[in-house]
């Protein structure tokens, strides 16, 4: 099941997109929200990981926005007072009004996922009743070790020593966690790397 209750952090929800129906993403997390996340539960944050993969193939970039549209939803019904998406780097900008999923470098069978993150992200950007956060990782993110060292940054791709900027999948989840626990980016979007 996609949907995860962290036993040591009972305010926490955890749903795994990739472990769904791609095709009835949106429905399954929301009746997984609904059903599950009862408002007297007393969680304050869900967490949606793998937002981004959601059409992956290109074939279904709605997927994303599916999945957003029905969760806004139901985390409202529920009661949850934050919404956490792990997105992906594609609606980073590489320049003024230049989107990564616009250059001609974009990976062809990530388009598709990286569109879908975008409307979904914009999507986000008008919602009025309900408290978000978007995480775009950097371009690279690949496992490897925990440093807790990382740079923070806005909408704009962050760029290293020898290009785009990477960071360990340990990492990621270090500063998800940190915004969990000490929210910076209340309602706006936020990327990390080295």
């Amino acid at each position: 099941m996609g949907l995860r209750l962290e036993p040591d952090r009972p305010e926490v929800a955890i749903v795994d997109v990739l472990e769904r129906d791609r095709h009835d993403a949106g429905r399954a997390v929301d009746r997984s929200v609904a059903e599950e996340l009862q408002p007297e539960a007393g969680r304050e944050v869900l967490v949606l990981i793998g937002a981004a993969a959601v059409g992956i193939d290109g074939a279904r970039p709605e997927g994303v926005v599916e999945l957003l549209r029905a969760p806004g939803a139901g985390v409202k019904r529920a009661g949850v007072k934050r919404l956490l998406v792990v997105g992906g780097a594609g609606s980073l900008e590489v320049a003024p009004g230049v989107q990564l999923v616009d250059t001609p470098h974009f990976p062809a069978e990530y388009k598709g996922g990286a569109r879908g993150a975008r409307e979904a992200l914009n999507l986000l950007k008008r919602e009025t009743g309900l408290d978000w956060t978007f995480v775009s990782p950097p371009v690279f993110l690949e496992p490897g070790q925990r440093t807790g060292t990382f740079r923070v940054g806005g909408d704009q791709v962050l760029m290293g020593p020898e290009g785009p900027a990477r960071i360990s999948l340990e990492d990621l989840a270090m500063a998800i966690i940190n915004e969990i626990e000490q929210p910076k980016h209340g309602r706006r979007r936020f990327t990390v790397g080295y």
